[in-house]
C-alpha cells in the first residue's frame, strides 16, 4: 500500500453559496505525484468524515467526479461510503484508490472503527489519498485537536485516540488559517496546540503540502514541527525532505 496525505486536496470552491468543481491542488507537484500511482481505469472509494451528512457527501462526490478528470486523472468508477452504504467497505480490495475525506476528526475516527478500516487496510494493495481529518486519522495514535465549540474546555474530550496506523506522524492541517484562530476563548496554537505538544510532536502543514508514504516518508512543501511547546520550519514550498 502507498499513501498520499495532504492538508487539502482541493477539487472545489464555493461561489455564490454553491460548491463547484475545480482541478485538484497542484502545489509542490501534487497532481503529478498522484499521476505516478494512477491508471486509466482507476476505481475510487470515498470514505466520509461525516457519515450522516448525506447532502454534504453527495456534493463532494459530485464535485470530485469532475475534479479528477479536470486534473488529468481518468476515473472509471467513484463510490461514496457513508452511513447509507457501509457495505461498500467490503469492496475495498477491488478499488485502486481509497480517498479519506476531511471533516470532524473524532466523528470520522468512530466511523472508521465501525467499518473496521484499520484492519482492512492491512491487506490493501492500492493507493490511499487523504486530506485534513482523513490525513490526521491515518496516524497510529491520532492527535484530535479540539475544533468544535466546547471541545477545548471539555475535560472528557479525548485529544489522543487510536487511528489507522499508516504513519506515526501527527498531521495538523490548514496551519495557514488555524494559526490565527480562537476556540472557546483561547488562541488555538498558543493555548491549546503548543501545550498539547509537550512530550509529542505535530507536523503543521499548510494547504498545498503533503506527505508521500512509499518506501519511507517524504514531505513536500511548507510544513512545521511543533514539539514541546516550540515550533520550527521543516520544509519550504518547492522543497522536499525525507522524514525519519
Amino acid at each position: 500500500m502507498k499513501a498520499i496525505l495532504t492538508s487539502s486536496l482541493g477539487g472545489s470552491i464555493k461561489r455564490d453559496g454553491m460548491r463547484i468543481p475545480t482541478p485538484l491542488l497542484g502545489d509542490n507537484g501534487l497532481i503529478e505525484k498522484i499521476k505516478e500511482y494512477w491508471n486509466d481505469d482507476t476505481k475510487i472509494l470515498l470514505i466520509s468524515a461525516s457519515p450522516d451528512e448525506y447532502e454534504r457527501n453527495d456534493g463532494i462526490i459530485s464535485c470530485l467526479k469532475h475534479s479528477f478528470p479536470m486534473s488529468g486523472l481518468k476515473v472509471s468508477q467513484i463510490l461514496m461510503c457513508d452511513r447509507r452504504s457501509e457495505e461498500l467497505i467490503e469492496q475495498l480490495n477491488d478499488m485502486d484508490v481509497v480517498l479519506l475525506l476531511g471533516g470532524h476528526v473524532p466523528t470520522q475516527n468512530a466511523f472508521f472503527k465501525k467499518l473496521g478500516l484499520r484492519e482492512k487496510l492491512q491487506k490493501y494493495k492500492g493507493l490511499v489519498i487523504a486530506w485534513s481529518a482523513g490525513s490526521m486519522n491515518c496516524a497510529d495514535i491520532v492527535y484530535a485537536a479540539p475544533e468544535a465549540p466546547g471541545e477545548a474546555v471539555d475535560p472528557n474530550y479525548q485529544r489522543f485516540i487510536p487511528g489507522l496506523g499508516l504513519t506515526r506522524i501527527n498531521i495538523f492541517p490548514h496551519y495557514q488559517d488555524i494559526k490565527e484562530e480562537f476556540l472557546d476563548g483561547m488562541r488555538v496554537m498558543e493555548e491549546i496546540v503548543y501545550p498539547d505538544s509537550i512530550g509529542h510532536e505535530f507536523l503543521a502543514m499548510i494547504d498545498g503540502s503533503y506527505i508521500v508514504i512509499d518506501d519511507g516518508e517524504t514531505l513536500y512543501g511548507e510544513a512545521y514541527s511543533i514539539k514541546d511547546g516550540q515550533i520550527k520550519i521543516l520544509c519550504k514550498n518547492g522543497e522536499a525532505i525525507k522524514l525519519s
